[in-house]
């Protein structure tokens, strides 16, 4: 652990301890690689894992922090209640068209079949857990990159982790990240005339709503669970690095994978 990592107390000096980290991700060159269509495909087939696995991460918020039990009991924190429900209904049932509702990871499906992505891996994933076998040992029968694999298990740790780790992963590894990410995607994609709207239409959606709403909500929720707590801070320090670190790996073995 840092001195800067050990004096954490505010969101400003966490955002400050993992710039270097982030930056690594918003330059990261598997986004230049998009502009060819193989390579967009390898992209999406792994990419598709981490779209569904935030919906894990995020669930694992919802079920800590909203009164989804029954019987149930009011939320201890409604404003953190507040927050988490919201997140919820714009990515599992976003209104893309009027009248049109529909999951970001569903949405996520649609747009590869749009470019010819290979969904068999996720579909199968998605198939084994219809069937309730543990995420790890689903993980296990598919031919996906070791990268890929790790990047869900670690997620999944965090699904199990507690309740500022996980928010600390959804935010910073997620949230905050996303539109940075996806920007430099869209505008290769843009410059290279590629045809996939739907995909277009996902990353455009992830780019306003967790810039203009998503993010600031699940910043909110990760300063009111850490508050003036300085052990928490570096908590959740410990687990916005792990993240970061885990989506490097993903994005550099997306990137050799494309060969």
């Amino acid at each position: 652990m840092t001195t800067a990592t050990a004096s954490l107390n505010s969101m400003a000096a966490l955002e400050h301890e993992l710039a270097p980290l982030r930056r690594s991700l918003v330059t990261h060159a598997v986004y230049g690689r998009l502009t060819d269509p193989d390579c967009l495909r390898v992209f999406m087939s792994n990419h598709a894992f981490a779209v569904w696995d935030f919906m894990s991460l995020l669930k694992s918020l919802q079920g800590r922090l909203t009164g989804i039990r029954v019987p149930w009991i009011p939320p201890g924190d409604a404003l953190a209640a507040r927050l988490v429900n919201e997140i919820v209904l714009g990515e599992e049932t976003d209104e893309i068209a009027p009248g049109k509702y529909i999951s970001h990871f569903d949405l996520y499906l649609e747009s590869m079949g749009e470019v010819g992505a290979d969904s068999r891996p996720i579909r199968q994933f998605i198939a084994a857990m219809r069937e309730e076998i543990p995420p790890g040992a689903a993980l296990a029968r598919l031919s996906i990159p070791d990268e890929t694999r790790r990047f869900v298990e670690t997620t999944m740790r965090f699904c199990e982790a507690g309740t500022v780790e996980a928010a600390a992963a959804f935010l910073l590894g997620r949230e905050d990240l996303v539109p940075a990410m996806f920007r430099p995607m869209i505008e290769s994609l843009t410059r290279a005339g590629v045809k996939c709207a739907t995909y277009r239409l996902y990353l455009e959606r992830h780019v306003h709503l967790d810039e203009e709403q998503h993010g600031p909500m699940a910043k909110r929720l990760l300063e009111g669970l850490c508050g003036a707590d300085p052990a928490k801070w570096r908590a959740a320090a410990g687990a916005a690095t792990q993240a970061l670190e885990a989506r490097r790996a993903l994005w550099d073995g997306v990137l050799r994978a494309m060969g």
